[in-house]
């Protein structure tokens, strides 16, 4: 070991591994709250959407299992959320929804902010089904995919703007 790798993780070792797995645990439990949050204002503020309101209604029911087992996981391991995590991204979400209220074209954003957000959470979930699989940790990769499952669903619902699904767009 030379004296620039002496402080550096060695990245193939089972602890580290471990550890970094936990924290993405961490950090989705964190990305879910904000979910919460966000959906949780949306709803409020939607009563002439009725159609979007329930949307938002499921998926916050989803979100609300999707926690209980990133809980479940932590918990595995003798860890928690992280509460300041949890709290910081509530409040950007918050922050968030309150920044669109004024405008009139809210439902608009929020629609392209939540299609947006769904990708991210594909993205975590892919990520953690990774390191789940990387870290020896296969038990925990079938709750995972459900939840990649009901987060590609939920995009699905969002409105798309890809020349595939809406073959009408003309070419530019």
């Amino acid at each position: 070991m030379t004296a620039s790798t002496a402080g550096m993780m060695d990245l193939t070792s089972n602890e580290t591994v471990k550890n970094i797995f936990i924290t993405g645990l961490q950090n989705a439990h964190a990305l879910e709250k904000e979910a919460l949050q966000l959906m949780q204002r949306q709803v409020e503020r939607f009563e002439h959407y009725p159609e979007m309101s329930d949307l938002l209604r499921t998926h916050i029911a989803e979100t609300e299992g999707q926690v209980r087992r990133l809980d479940e996981m932590l918990h595995t391991f003798g860890e928690d959320r992280s509460l300041l995590k949890d709290m910081a991204t509530q409040v950007m979400a918050n922050m968030a929804a309150a920044g669109h209220m004024p405008m009139a074209d809210e439902v608009l954003k929020n629609t392209f902010a939540n299609h947006a957000f769904e990708n991210y959470e594909i993205a975590a979930y892919k990520s953690l089904i990774a390191m789940a699989e990387a870290a020896g940790h296969q038990r925990f990769v079938p709750a995972l995919q459900e939840t990649l499952r009901e987060e590609d669903k939920d995009r699905s619902t969002h409105p798309r703007h890809d020349r595939a699904d809406h073959p009408q767009v003309p070419d530019a």
